[in-house]
C-alpha cells in the first residue's frame, strides 16, 4: 500500500513538472522590441509640458500645456497656453508639432548690464566646477552660469513659433 502511494505521488510530481516546464518555454518575451536606455534625440513627453515658447523676437508668447498623439503614436499637435495667470484665463491653441522650432540652448538676452560693487566690498567671480571664490580689490562683479548638456536633460530648453501673443489669442481655442 505504501509503495502504491509513493508511486502515485512520484507520477503526479513528474506530470506537474513536465506541464510547468512546457508553459515556461512558450511564454518567452521578445527582448528586441523593448528599449533599455535613452537615445540621443529622444525627449520625454512628460517633460515637454511646461516648456516655454518664444517668437522670433525672443518674446515669450506662452508655454506647452499638452502633447496630442495620433493612433500611430506620432505627435499630432502641441497645445500652447497663451495669456492668463497661473493657469487661470489661459487661451489654449493647437499648433502642429512640425511648426515649432526646438532649441536646446537657453534664450539669450538682448540687454547687457555691468554691476559695479562698492570699492570696499569684495567681488565674487565664478570659478571652475560651479564653485564661487571671493577676491578683494575688484571693482566689478562677474557671474557665469553653467548649464547641463541638453542630451542629459531629455527635453529641449524652449520652442520657437513664428507668431505674436495677440495672433495666438486670435486663433480658435482648443477645447478639451
Amino acid at each position: 500500500m505504501l509503495s502504491r502511494c509513493l508511486a502515485i505521488a512520484f507520477l503526479a510530481t513528474a506530470l506537474m513538472t513536465g506541464a510547468a516546464s512546457a508553459q515556461t518555454a512558450t511564454n518567452q518575451v521578445d527582448s528586441t522590441t523593448s528599449a533599455t536606455t535613452h537615445k540621443e534625440g529622444e525627449w520625454r513627453g512628460s517633460k515637454l509640458a511646461g516648456v516655454d515658447v518664444y517668437n522670433e523676437a525672443n518674446e515669450k508668447i506662452g508655454d506647452i500645456n499638452d502633447v496630442i498623439l495620433d493612433r500611430s503614436g506620432k505627435v499630432a499637435n502641441v497645445i500652447l497656453g497663451v495669456g492668463g495667470v497661473l493657469g487661470l484665463g489661459e487661451h489654449y491653441v493647437a499648433v502642429g508639432f512640425d511648426k515649432l522650432k526646438w532649441v536646446d540652448q537657453p534664450v539669450t538676452s538682448t540687454t547687457a548690464s555691468t554691476t559695479s560693487a562698492p570699492a570696499n566690498a569684495p567681488a565674487t567671480t565664478s570659478a571652475p566646477e560651479g564653485t564661487t571664490r571671493t577676491t578683494t580689490g575688484a571693482a566689478t562683479t562677474t557671474t557665469t552660469t553653467t548649464t547641463t548638456s541638453a542630451g542629459k536633460r531629455w527635453y529641449p530648453d524652449h520652442a520657437v513659433y513664428n507668431a505674436t501673443k495677440d495672433e495666438l489669442k486670435a486663433m480658435p481655442e482648443f477645447k478639451y
